[in-house]
């Protein structure tokens, strides 16, 4: 089973994906691991990324997802997946792969990236992610805004009886 926990930046995909991860004793990955260093230059220097630059990363998430699925891994893969296109990419195997969707407002969202440190994507570029994001209509929805122990206790049990 893959489960990709989406969301703009600041939903808390990353902290949620490892200790969802780490409660089920699955494998966490990272899709900004697999972005190449000229989409991350573009971000850090407040440039919004365009499908353009977003393709290859997909496809690389795309194979590792199908390596994964072949070798029946549980894996937890924090990814923004922003576009409908984009999950369809991903989610080639629905039976075996599930989208948590952290939903925050813009609010939440920009306080958070305003108070974090070290991280190549900057609160300006919030209003772009939020402006390419489709909300999926297919997807386990939870309110980041909860303490994470909740919302790790949601997406558990959204997982376990869905």
């Amino acid at each position: 089973m893959i489960t990709i926990v989406m969301g703009v930046s600041g939903s808390g995909k990353t902290t949620v994906g490892k200790l969802l991860a780490q409660s089920l004793n699955w494998d966490f990955s990272d899709a900004d691991d697999f972005h190449p260093s000229a989409n991350i230059d573009k971000m850090s220097r407040g440039i919004p990324l365009e499908d353009a630059d977003r393709l290859p990363w997909l496809l690389k998430l795309q194979a590792a997802i199908d390596r994964w699925l072949l070798e029946n891994k549980n894996v937890v893969l924090a990814c923004s997946a922003l576009k409908a296109s984009y999950r369809e990419i991903l989610c080639r195997d629905p039976q075996r792969m599930k989208i948590v969707y952290l939903k925050g407002s813009f609010e939440l969202l920009s306080a958070r990236l305003t108070s974090r440190e070290n991280h190549y994507m900057k609160a300006d570029l919030l209003l772009s992610q939020l402006d390419t994001l489709e909300e999926p209509q297919d997807a386990i929805i939870i309110d980041a805004s909860q303490p994470l122990d909740i919302i790790v206790r949601q997406i558990r049990n959204h997982l376990m009886c869905g």
